[in-house]
């Protein structure tokens, strides 16, 4: 074997052991048009309406279709806001995937605004048992940023969505972007706790896209903002809450002798398939960026490879080797990894302009002081 042919096998066996094989989750961009203008949205075509074209998503059910028939994919329609692309559209973009819906391999997801949900959309969501997921931040005051492109406030016609979908008997989960409401947590699961979700999601606003100038919230913020999410937990135990339930999943598999399992879970590549076909991989953040250094962070794009070609090439892409790279350091560094995995791909590269850094600010207030609050909530409990 030649120098680079073993330097290519060492690249591609680096690869294999910190990222799965195959994609668990796939995310579809139908458009790049959204119907609102918040002020920490990250998406930089959020105006323009480009759209996918069913010969894309033909391309990405033919690949889904050579997986091995015991996986199931997640495929995820996500924007911009996906219903900006219409009912008829989003129907005939889901029609190659149907074969493998009926029989298993394949479910759909979509992230959604709400705002335009009526029910000849809960007709579709319902044919095709799509997983639905809303967009919130709370009451009024909380989901302030939230406006369309005209200024007004969105959060009337986003809980007459919810509303909607309540009435047609779809389940759904809530997420909510964290910023205004980071010193309100119980008023903010108060009021999210009382649309009826499935589970919440919180995402403390993140230095991530187009969204570069605003002020993030502080580790002592997040900290605070943890043991009042804690704290309400406790009193609300019927209520999921996503981040307490992954810290609890890893926690209980520590205690059950599962940390072998949970240090070796892979990385899903997480390709993510813009309008036009193109892949980038790790974080849906990266479509549509361009830098100097990483070019236009495309891995491949579906109508040329299929998504198992695109994955066997990934080794040879520097900001996937970079990563690769800040997760080894991670891994020897910080005493959080065995949690949080590392983080996350755009954060690191959003906050430190590089894939091979270390420690976010994302880590720092989404997953260690979310573990600091705990800490503190079990140690003032002990002294009691």
């Amino acid at each position: 074997m030649t120098r680079t042919n073993a330097g290519e096998r060492d690249a591609a066996d680096r690869f294999e052991q910190w990222v799965a094989p195959r994609a668990s989750l796939v995310v579809l961009q139908p458009t790049t048009l959204c119907n609102l203008d918040c002020s920490y949205c990250y998406l930089p075509f959020r105006r323009k309406r480009q759209e996918m074209s069913v010969e894309v998503a033909e391309a990405v059910a033919a690949s889904l279709a050579d997986v091995p028939p015991t996986h199931t994919t997640e495929v995820c329609w996500h924007g911009g806001e996906p219903l900006a692309a219409g009912p008829e559209k989003l129907a005939a973009l889901m029609e190659p995937f149907e074969d493998l819906r009926r029989a298993g391999r394949v479910r759909h997801s979509l992230q959604t605004n709400a705002t335009l949900i009526n029910d000849t959309w809960c007709d579709l969501l319902i044919e095709h048992e799509v997983s639905v997921g809303v967009s919130i931040d709370g009451p009024g005051d909380l989901n302030a940023e939230r406006t369309d492109w005209s200024g007004r406030p969105a959060f009337d016609r986003i809980v007459a969505g919810i509303g909607t979908l309540a009435g047609r008997g779809i389940a759904f989960s809530l997420i909510a972007v964290v910023g205004a409401g980071i010193g309100r947590a119980a008023k903010l699961l108060d009021f999210l706790s009382s649309l009826g979700p499935t589970s919440i999601g919180l995402n403390i606003e993140e230095f991530e896209g187009v969204n570069a100038e605003r002020t993030q919230p502080t580790p002592e913020q997040a900290r605070t903002f943890w043991t009042d999410v804690l704290t309400w937990s406790a009193a609300h135990p019927g209520v999921e809450v996503r981040e307490l339930d992954r810290l609890g999943h890893y926690l209980r598999s520590i205690r059950t002798g599962g940390r072998q399992w949970w240090e070796s879970h892979r990385f899903d590549p997480l390709p993510t398939v813009a309008f036009s076909g193109d892949v980038v991989l790790l974080s849906p953040e990266l479509a549509g960026i361009r830098n100097e250094h990483y070019g236009d962070f495309l891995a491949g794009n579906v109508l040329e490879q299929s998504l198992d070609d695109i994955l066997d090439g990934a080794h040879r892409l520097r900001y996937v080797s970079e990563f690769l790279d800040g997760l080894e350091a991670c891994r020897a560094t910080c005493g959080f990894f065995d949690f949080c995995r590392g983080a996350q791909a755009g954060n690191r590269y959003f906050e430190n302009g590089r894939f091979d850094t270390t420690e976010t600010n994302f880590c720092r207030v989404s997953k260690q002081e979310l573990v600091h609050a705990l800490i503190d909530i079990t140690q003032k409990e002990q002294k009691t």
